[in-house]
């Protein structure tokens, strides 16, 4: 009765997960998301002989199931969904596949323009399903890492594709997953821990490439196939708490080491193949095996021997298999001689004794040259560094530098607008360079990607719409927040290559703009009078704008000095960047005080910067997105560079102010009052700015600050600063505000 309940349940469990599909009850209308969904994975899918009778009458919940399509709702939603087409299998279709690190599509897969990463967006929309299998429909390319984004998942196929590379890491971060089927694919490399799918219960990974090393199984397992791969380890003993395996299939691999002899004692056990492997030793001649034991395949290993009596020929209803080993039990003319088995044993047993002892040496010996050299590096690094000191103290000695930021030097810099740049060029690029660590990652995303972000463009994501195009908040799959700007662009009006466009578009990348965190592009090539779409993904900053800050007086509270010096220098460092950080340089920039962003830390982003691109204006004429001719000629760049300035200097002024100026007199009013006060009593200075920042800054800081803002408001271009020069004198500023901040010199405080 034992024996039986046991088949009851192995049968039970493939029963559930093989035909529960079938018996659940589709009723429902989708809901349009999932309609549009299933269409696009029609088209995907490059409309399979499954899937040809679809069209706008169709409807989803109420198709009759087939053997290779089954679609089933719950609740207006896709909760199982099958299609089996009529492609081949990478092991019947040998001219199809991976060469030379290259895919090579044929009549057996689909076309060369597939992309599998779309597919699985667009499927992903099913938020629902707890049942997914896409069989023989010839899919290739790396199975997306966001497969994990079917949260309900309660059964995956994926078999007779031709999908290559690694099983991502995700897979495994499924909670309900009882049935994984990856069967006939290209897949190679390591196993991820599938010990992490707690109520997995049936595996099939055959006819791969994985390995070497066994995978990591959970023992909630009932049936596994890991068949025809590349496994080249031992079978691990942890296997023999595996109660409930049914059917173990790992035959056709090259496992080595000694036979697990306690495989055939599991108590649930039924189907045992480990045939055209490199399993050496015996099995226990005393070996008590499961009652439920009817199948056993170990032929063409290395065993030797005799057969223990559980598996002698006179058991009934029990096939066993031991040919082209070195058993002594048995028909002798189907196996190999003892020494065979010992020599191709030897030559195969793992790395164990001396050969592991040199490891562990060479790893040693390893270990010591690294710290060796790194000991090395750190003394020259340092000496370097004591070098560099020594010779910036003797720089200052001979030009007569005071160390500190005492009042008669600072009194002494006149801040003025020179053709030569205060500050080292050479070092520019690879400050701004660091300046973009920290950011995420830049991504190229797929329309599907940003339907999903915006749900499919819904009005109340909206944030702005002007004839450069549309503004929608969005988020992505990893819960962070963006923006996305919708931006039509003319063919013809495009540069040679608009992807090489893009690649200066990636780089506009730092922390003190709002970056570019990723595009798409959308080019209707049947039809080139019709303009392209290109999507571009910026940073959200909720923070507010620093005019929030300014007209708010709590929030202008917890701006003191320091804060604002800060603020300052971070915009200036934006602008530098917009300017010198990538090749062209992107000038002319809409720089105004709403535009300037504070995040949580307060750091300045600044946004509504010129992306250098043009696009379809609404009256036909071809701008850059800030109205602006994105090619202007070369003798344009110097005016447009000495624009930002002018727009930088009325920002400082109002930051310093602490109040809005709100036209083109009032600012002239405000800049001519500074630099009177520039010339007068010092009292005069402090009495003009914001009253909120007293007691907070170093006099020299602020009239430092106050040069600044007046020469980058000169009415003439040509007598305003660099943004380099700018830049440099901000930084003098705030070390002299920390020089003063450290020494507590309380008598300088205002």
């Amino acid at each position: 009765m034992g024996n039986r309940r046991v088949r009851d349940l192995c049968f039970s469990v493939n029963f559930v997960l093989v035909f529960g599909i079938l018996v659940r009850p589709s009723v429902s209308q989708l809901i349009p998301t999932e309609t549009r969904a299933l269409f696009q994975a029609q088209r995907l899918l490059e409309y399979p002989e499954a899937l040809q009778g679809w069209n706008n009458w169709t409807n989803f919940c109420y198709l009759p199931p087939s053997p290779s399509l089954t679609i089933v709702c719950s609740n207006n939603h896709v909760t199982e969904l099958t299609i089996v087409g009529n492609k081949t299998s990478p092991s019947r279709a040998p001219y199809s596949g991976l060469r030379a690190g290259k895919f090579y599509a044929s009549n057996q897969t689909l076309s060369q323009t597939f992309l599998i990463e779309s597919l699985f967006t667009v499927l992903t929309k099913l938020s629902n399903l707890q049942s997914l299998s896409l069989v023989s429909l010839g899919l290739w390319g790396q199975l997306p890492t966001k497969i994990n984004r079917f949260h309900s998942l309660e059964s995956l196929n994926l078999s007779s594709n031709f999908i290559y590379g690694e099983i991502p890491q995700s897979i495994t971060t499924f909670k309900s997953l009882s049935r994984l089927a990856l069967d006939d694919n290209l897949f190679n490399g390591s196993v991820p821990d599938l010990k992490l799918l707690g109520v997995l219960m049936e595996l099939d990974l055959s006819s791969n490439s994985l390995g070497p090393e066994f995978p990591s199984l959970g023992d909630s397992l009932v049936n596994v196939s890991l068949r025809n791969n590349s496994f080249k380890s031992e079978i691990p003993p942890v296997l023999g708490n595996f109660i409930q395996l049914c059917r173990f299939d790992a035959s056709y691999n090259k496992l080595v080491g000694p036979f697990p002899s306690w495989i055939f004692s599991l108590p649930s056990v039924q189907y045992i193949n480990l045939a055209e492997n490199q399993l050496g030793g015996t099995i226990r001649i005393n070996l008590s095996c499961s009652g439920n034991l009817t199948y056993v395949d170990i032929s063409h290993n290395l065993l030797v021997g005799k057969l223990p009596p559980c598996m002698s020929s006179n058991i009934t209803n029990r096939t066993v298999i031991t040919s082209w080993n070195c058993l002594s039990s048995g028909d002798r003319k189907y196996q190999h001689s003892d020494s065979y088995c010992r020599k191709e044993a030897l030559a195969v047993q793992p790395q164990t004794g001396s050969s592991t002892t040199k490891k562990e040496a060479r790893i040693k010996l390893g270990l010591i040259l690294g710290i060796i050299g790194g000991t090395v590096v750190a003394t020259a690094a340092l000496g370097l560094l004591i070098l560099c000191i020594i010779r910036r103290a003797k720089e200052r000695r001979s030009s007569g530098d005071d160390k500190t930021f005492n009042r008669s030097f600072a009194d002494e810099l006149s801040f003025r607008w020179s053709p030569k740049l205060s500050v080292d060029s050479r070092r520019v690029p690879q400050t701004m360079r660091m300046m973009s660590i920290g950011l995420p990652s830049y991504h190229v995303y797929t329309l599907e990607d940003i339907e999903e972000a915006t749900n499919n463009f819904d009005p109340c994501n909206l944030m702005t719409e002007a004839s450069q195009g549309q503004m929608y908040k969005g988020w992505l799959r990893d819960g962070s927040v963006v923006l996305v700007k919708c931006l039509k662009i003319k063919q013809r009006h495009l540069p040679q290559n608009l992807n090489q466009q893009m690649e200066i578009l990636s780089k506009l990348r730092h922390r003190h703009l709002v970056s570019i965190l990723g595009h798409c592009i959308v080019t209707y090539q049947d039809h080139p009078n019709i303009s392209s779409t290109v999507f571009i993904l910026l940073e959200y900053v909720s923070n507010g704008s620093l005019k929030d800050y300014l007209t708010d007086w709590r929030k202008k509270e917890t701006l003191k000095w320091p804060q604002r010096m800060t603020i300052m220098i971070g915009i200036a460092r934006g602008v530098q960047f917009l300017h010198a950080g990538v090749a062209t340089g992107v000038f002319g920039n809409d720089l105004k005080i709403e535009n300037i962003l504070l995040d949580d830390s307060l750091t300045a982003k600044i946004s509504g910067y010129k992306i250098p691109l043009p696009f379809k204006a609404r009256t036909g004429s071809e701008n850059s997105i800030n109205d602006q001719d994105s090619s202007d000629p070369p003798g344009n760049e110097k005016d447009a560079e000495k624009e930002d300035v002018y727009q930088l200097g009325k920002i400082l002024l109002q930051i310093i102010l602490g109040k809005l100026v709100k036209s083109p007199s009032e600012l002239g009013d405000q800049r001519q009052m500074l630099e009177w006060s520039l010339t007068e009593h010092p009292t005069q200075l402090r009495t003009a700015t914001d009253p909120s920042i007293r007691g907070t800054y170093a006099f020299q800081s602020l009239k430092t600050a106050v040069e600044v803002a007046v020469n980058c408001l000169e009415k003439e271009p040509r007598k305003r600063p660099s943004i380099e020069d700018v830049l440099w004198n901000l930084q003098y500023s705030i070390q002299v505000q920390e020089g003063w901040t450290s020494s507590e010199n309380l008598s300088t405080r205002t």
